[in-house]
Order: structure tokens, then C-alpha cells, then sequence
């Protein structure tokens, strides 16, 4: 535009015009020819998930937002340009960025129910969040997911895969917005809607609003052909992967015919299956990974692992974590209510009997349930470990957890496979090198290698004597940028 404005200007005279356009051509020549910006990370270990190794000192080198060299601070320094600017985290264990394979950046839940009122719905604990969420603001959900999104990045999530609970097209335009720089966040993996089968997550909606309450939030699945529609509703929303919900209503044909135009469009499918049906559902289907798999047997595990299924452990409800979150809220205990009203018998057995629905619901008491739980999760994570099928790890979150950041209460999710009886190091492999290859990015992210993306985060300690340094991580750079450091000893020039 301003060679335009000079050619049009008659006080301009032609070699001048000429010296000019010269001018800008050999400066827009030379910023192309310009080296990439470098950074040299030194730290005092360096931890490879694949092999288990540990590097000690240990040096990364990093070019235009990649990883040009690995190795000791005296090799790699001695590639480094003269001048190259240097981040020393002194004795900190450096890692490749953490990768969270499933998680829903839109939803931060806060609804909590009542007891009595969660027992009377289906899906009493989650629908009337879900339920929220569609019927508010699209601009909003996406300004939470922007929130959501920065704060698993500071907390070292440098790559999700946002599966579902984003509107029509919330998690493809905040994942698009992420890539232009227009806001800070983690690589991710959008799945656009959801795919389910009717009655999946609420029931009971006015006939009237029903199909454009859920239309908001899923595609649904009825018949092969609409299964292949849905598809390609999300493709054209410019997704990276398909998510369906199996629940005992979803056929094999039906499933077939949403991953075989999954694979024809190249993205992989991820199957929400939790009971056995369903998991021989999706297996029989194809699918490429099942999500949570909380009742998968081992002849169902052994299927996986025969056709290279990735199991995908959501960890979620392990331990005290809704007893956590529902502390927040001003709930009735029904097990204490008879005694603190001094009930007659007869009431205090309909009390008894509320409370015994309940516990049968999906969403039990959580103080109640936490042990038993707890102990079936214990054997699945065994029984999984022993099938050797391949496995990743996702947290599953959408819930508020209070004075909590969204990134650390992701990061509090992962430790809890290790108390349920996985090594520290196939934890960290789980949300490293075993997720990426499950996402199909393994040449890309998951590891601190030549030709990955400058993905890193760094702890003080050593995370494999103590796997809660993934809930510390002090430092985070993504693409060679750095987005946290709190190290202590940074030496950064």
C-alpha cells in the first residue's frame, strides 16, 4: 500500500519508486533468511518416559519453537550460538510437556444438587450442569474455556484432547484462537459435539424444546445413516477427533458406521464405554480408544490389546475428590437428618429408605462410596497393567474444585493412579509418550527429542520417588516460549 501511494504521488520520481521497492524487497528477503530465535535449557536431570532414563546434567536446545539437540550442557553448549539466550534450572528434573487425553475445558461445574433431588433425576450429579451450560451464552463457555485452558498450560498441560461439552463449535474456535496467539493455551485436540444415542445424560425435556436443547451440545445416533451424518457435521466444524458416548442403546453397525467415516475423514474415534456392553460395543466397532473401560474384563482387555485398542484411565472420582467438592456446598446429610429432627419411626425409615436410593444412584454419597470404589479402581488399574494393553491417562474434568486453579485440580488427578498401584514412571508415560501415541501425535509431542515440538516442564524434585511433583511443576514453555518459571535458582540471561 505505501509503494501504491508513492507511484500515485507525482512529486515521486521513478528511480526513487525503484530504489524503494528494492529496499523493502531486500528487507522482507533478509527477515526470511534471519535464524530462528534459540534457547538454551540447562537442568540438573532430565527424565526420558520411554525409556526410564535419566540424563544428568542435562541440556535442550531449541530452535524456531522445536527441539534441535538433547544431551549433556558441555556437548550441547558447544552447538549453541555465541550469545544464545540461556534458562538454568539448576538441579530441577525437566520433562516433556504434560498431555491431558481427556478433559472438557467448557464445563466448570458448581451445580451441586441436593441429595434427595440427585436421586429422582437421571444423571442427577451432572444434568442439571450440563443442562446449564447449553442454555447459556456460546460467548461465555468459550471465555470460561479460554480460563480453563490457561490454567492447566501453568500448571505444565501443554497438549489436551477436549472431548465434548463445548457447544457446537467451542472447543474448535478456542483451539483455533490458541494456535493464532489470540489467547494462551495448550495445544488441543478438538472433538466438537458429542455423539450419543437419545435418552444419553438427560431425559425428560420438553418435547416441545428437546432436539434444540440437545442439538446445542450432541449429535445423536439412530440408524447407520444419521451415525455417518454426524460425522460429518463435526468434520465440518474442522474437528481433530470423534467422541461418541456408548451406552447399552448403541448398536455395532451403528458405531462401525461412525468409525469408518471417522477413518475416512483421518481422525481416530474415542468411545465414552463404562459398563461391559458397552466396551464390547465399542471394541466390536473398532474404536481406537475407550474411554474410563470402569468394567472392562479381562477377556474384554485381552481384545484390546489383540486389536491395539488404547484403554484410557479418567481417574477422576479416586479418592476423597467429591467429598472435596461437595464440601462447598450446603447439602443435607440424610444418614444424620432423622437423629437431628428427632424423628417418629415411620419417618425415619422413609429417611432411610431415601438415603438407601441414594446410594443406588449414579451419583452416590460420596463419603459412602469413596472406599469401595476406591478398591475396585485399585484392581482395574492391576488387571489392565497385567493385559498389557495400551494405556493413557485423561482426567476427565469439568468440576470445580474450590481454592483450586482448573490446572491443578487436573494435575491432583494423575498421582491417584500410583496410589492405586501403577509405578511412577508408567504414570508419567501415561500423560507423556503413551498419550501422544494415542492421540496419533507421537511425532510431535510426548517426549524431549530432536524434531518435537519445544514442549517442556520442569519440577524441583525427582518425580519418580515422588509422583506429586506433577502437581509442583514449576516451570512451562511451550513451543520454546516459556509460560511459567518459579524456579528458584534461575539463572535466566
Amino acid at each position: 500500500m505505501i509503494l501504491v501511494h508513492l507511484i500515485r504521488n507525482e512529486h515521486m520520481n521513478v528511480s526513487r519508486i525503484f530504489l524503494f521497492a528494492v529496499g523493502i524487497l531486500a528487507a522482507t528477503q533478509l527477515a526470511a533468511q534471519s535464524p530462528s530465535p534459540r534457547t538454551l535449557v540447562k537442568a540438573g536431570r532430565l527424565l526420558d518416559p520411554r525409556s526410564g532414563n535419566v540424563l544428568s546434567p542435562a541440556a535442550v536446545l531449541i530452535e524456531g519453537g522445536k527441539i534441535k539437540e538433547v544431551g549433556s550442557p558441555s556437548q550441547v553448549q558447544g552447538h549453541a550460538p555465541a550469545g544464545v539466550k540461556t534458562i538454568d534450572l539448576g538441579s530441577a528434573t525437566l520433562l516433556p510437556g504434560l498431555i491431558d487425553s481427556h478433559t472438557h475445558l467448557l464445563m466448570d461445574d458448581i451445580v451441586r444438587q441436593p441429595e434427595a433431588e440427585r436421586a429422582r433425576h437421571l444423571n442427577g450429579g451432572y444434568a442439571p450442569a450440563q443442562l446449564l451450560a447449553i442454555v447459556e451464552s456460546p460467548s461465555k463457555r468459550v471465555l470460561i474455556g479460554a480460563q480453563m485452558a490457561r490454567e492447566d498450560l501453568e500448571s505444565g498441560f501443554t497438549t489436551l484432547r477436549n472431548l465434548g461439552h463445548s457447544g457446537i463449535d467451542g472447543d474448535t474456535e478456542l483451539r483455533d484462537a490458541i494456535n493464532a496467539g489470540r489467547v494462551p493455551g495448550p495445544r488441543i485436540l478438538a472433538s466438537g459435539r458429542k455423539l450419543i444415542t437419545r435418552g444419553d445424560y438427560v431425559q425428560n425435556l420438553n418435547p416441545a424444546l428437546a432436539d434444540a436443547i440437545l442439538e446445542q451440545e450432541f449429535l445423536l445416533i439412530d440408524g447407520t445413516d444419521r451415525a455417518r451424518q454426524a460425522v460429518r457435521k463435526n468434520v465440518f466444524q474442522n474437528v481433530d477427533v470423534i467422541k461418541v458416548t456408548a451406552d447399552e442403546n448403541l448398536t455395532v453397525p451403528e458405531l462401525t458406521a461412525v468409525r469408518e467415516e471417522a477413518h475416512r475423514n483421518h481422525l481416530k474415534l474415542a468411545v465414552h464405554a463404562v459398563d461391559k456392553t458397552s466396551i464390547q460395543t465399542a471394541i466390536d466397532a473398532g474404536a481406537d480408544s475407550i474411554e474410563h473401560g470402569n468394567e472392562a474384563t479381562d477377556a474384554q482387555l485381552k481384545q484390546m490389546h489383540d486389536k491395539g485398542i488404547f484403554f484410557d484411565f479418567t481417574p477422576t472420582s479416586y479418592g476423597d475428590f467429591f467429598t472435596r467438592i461437595f464440601e462447598a456446598t450446603i447439602v443435607e446429610d440424610l444418614t444424620l437428618r432423622p437423629e437431628r429432627i428427632g424423628a417418629d419411626e415411620p419417618h425415619r425409615q422413609r429417611d432411610n429408605n431415601l438415603v438407601q436410593q441414594i446410594r443406588n444412584s449414579w451419583l452416590k454419597s460420596p463419603d459412602e462410596s469413596d472406599k469401595q470404589d476406591d478398591q475396585q479402581y485399585n484392581s482395574l488399574v492391576q488387571r489392565v497393567l497385567k493385559s498389557g494393553v495400551k494405556f493413557a491417562a485423561g482426567s476427565d474434568m469439568d468440576w470445580h474444585y474450590p481454592e483450586k486453579t482448573r490446572g491443578e485440580t487436573t494435575a491432583s488427578r494423575f498421582p491417584t493412579l500410583h496410589e492405586a498401584g501403577m509405578p511412577s514412571l508408567d504414570v508419567i508415560r501415561a500423560i507423556t509418550t503413551n498419550a501422544a501415541e494415542m492421540l496419533g501425535w507421537q511425532d510431535r509431542v510426548g517426549a524431549i527429542e530432536p524434531g518435537k515440538f519445544a514442549d517442556l516442564v520442569a519440577v524441583a524434585g525427582d518425580p519418580i520417588t515422588d509422583i506429586t511433583q506433577l502437581e509442583r511443576v514449576r516451570f512451562v514453555m511451550k513451543d520454546g516460549k516459556v509460560f511459567r518459571n518459579d524456579i528458584q535458582e534461575n539463572h535466566s540471561k
